[in-house]
């Protein structure tokens, strides 16, 4: 049985930071790479950021890059989203994901096994 549970999401006036956490359970979670992905009112679901088994390989949208930093820890199965410079289009539902194999994806149907997402709200 997979299970991603996240943690970490809240208030923020912008130019905060916040970090997000995502516990994976089930078999080999490091064999597998994890994603962040967001959802606003209204819109689709959005691509932030993933990383492979190892954490050697990550990918960000363009949007987040050099504001958010996506790591992770095997020893805890977690995976975790370092967010600074926070800005109100930040504001969003976040989900963590776990892909179908050891690689980094923009792609949601690339994506299995989904959390129940964690509220960020960023204030002007």
């Amino acid at each position: 049985q997979v299970q991603l549970v996240e943690s970490g999401g809240g208030l923020v006036q912008a130019g905060g930071s916040l970090r997000l956490s995502c516990v994976a359970s089930g078999p080999t979670v490091s064999a597998y790479g994890l994603g962040w992905f967001r959802q606003a009112p209204a819109k689709e679901h959005e691509f932030v950021a993933a990383i492979t088994g190892t954490g050697a390989s990550t990918r960000y949208v363009d949007s987040v890059k050099g504001r958010f930093t996506i790591s992770r820890d095997n020893r805890k199965n977690t995976v975790y989203l370092h967010m600074n410079n926070l800005k109100p289009e930040d504001t969003a539902v976040y989900y963590c994901a776990r892909s179908v194999g050891d690689f980094v994806s923009r792609q949601r149907t690339e994506y299995l096994y989904w959390g129940q997402g964690t509220q960020v709200t960023v204030s002007s």
